[in-house]
């Protein structure tokens, strides 16, 4: 444990840390009990993880004197729903779980997301833990405190701030996962390098240092804008209009987030250039690391530009009937613009053809 690295989120309310480095699953009773008083606890998972993880902390927790119960939801986007929130309150409820319980989420960005929104609104907030598993939400989603599922009618409408007690991200577990879940990921950290830090565009091997690098990105960002209500938070949702409204219109589970996501930040980038000067040789870069990494770097012809323009209407970052759209001046440096409009944006989807 002392070769973990450590990275603080320096909420003004309640701060917290994320611990990187191997074999850290193994340890995370210990690693928990220095924060919270060992407690009844739930271990919320999924089918793909619960067989490779789930006895491991669930040991380690009842060594460190919590006694867990488990929750093992299918895997996929489709258990990110208020159908799956309700199994997970359910069973907290018969296993008599209150408001001094624990909840510890243990897999990727949907089981982070959905149990994080258990844990906010099961007797009106209980602390929790995240131990993320995917490059994604190790890097990403695991940080921050938004929670919540998807609806009918677009993603991550309903949820809530919820920030975790402790981040446990243990490298080891990237190793299960297979090739396209583990290039996926790399799609926010690119998006990383893109509004902060482009040298990471030169250092994508080093896996503990290279999350713990993304990790202080957001972490800066998230203490100084954690309710996102001063625009700087909203930098982070680089490529995230525009991808999300193609995860959408593709049908959850055709792509995965960090797929359309990369779409999203080539179509964000072509718009930069075209709106705010960056310079092509900068596009160029974002759109050779995401080919490293396999991602797509063109869009199906089956995902009609209506259908992505229809899902990204309902996006958050559409506000009032306006358009709140993450641009770069060059790499390193994003701003929200409100000078880039739809016709601007069926432009730059068509561009992905």
């Amino acid at each position: 444990m002392s070769s973990l690295l450590e990275v603080s989120v320096g909420l003004s309310r309640a701060p917290y840390k994320v611990l990187i480095g191997a074999g850290a699953v193994s340890s995370c009773g210990e690693l928990i009990s220095r924060v919270l008083k060992p407690s009844r606890c739930v271990v919320v998972t999924d089918s793909n993880v619960a067989p490779l993880y789930a006895d491991v902390v669930e040991i380690s927790l009842t060594h460190a004197g919590f006694q867990p119960v488990r929750v093992t939801v299918p895997a996929g986007e489709s258990s990110k729903s208020l159908t799956q929130l309700g199994v997970i309150c359910d069973a907290m409820i018969e296993a008599g779980l209150d408001r001094s319980s624990l909840l510890v989420a243990l897999g990727g960005g949907v089981v982070g997301d959905l149990a994080g929104f258990a844990a906010a609104v099961y007797y009106r907030s209980i602390p929790y833990i995240q131990i993320p598993t995917t490059i994604v939400s190790q890097v990403d989603s695991s940080v921050g405190g938004k929670t919540g599922v998807n609806a009918a009618g677009g993603k991550n409408l309903i949820g809530s701030f919820h920030q975790p007690r402790l981040v446990i991200a243990d490298t080891d577990t990237l190793r299960s996962l297979p090739e396209r879940e583990f290039n996926e990921g790399f799609a926010e950290v690119i998006k990383h390098a893109a509004i902060r830090d482009p040298s990471m565009l030169d250092a994508l091997d080093d896996l503990p240092a290279l999350i713990a690098r993304n990790v202080a990105i957001k972490a800066a960002i998230v203490a100084e804008d954690e309710f996102e209500t001063k625009g700087l938070r909203a930098l982070l949702n680089f490529g995230h209009t525009i991808g999300h409204g193609i995860e959408a219109a593709a049908g959850y589970g055709k792509l995965l987030h960090g797929e359309a996501i990369s779409l999203g930040l080539l179509a964000a980038c072509r718009l930069s250039v075209e709106k705010s000067g960056l310079p092509e040789e900068d596009a160029a870069r974002i759109s050779s690391a995401l080919g490293f990494f396999k991602l797509p770097l063109r869009l199906d012809a089956t995902i009609e530009t209506d259908a992505i323009f229809s899902a990204l209407k309902k996006d958050k970052k559409f506000t009032a009937g306006g358009i709140r759209f993450v641009l770069l001046r060059k790499l390193g440096d994003a701003f929200v613009s409100d000078a880039v409009t739809e016709v601007d944006i069926r432009g730059a989807i068509e561009s992905l053809r």
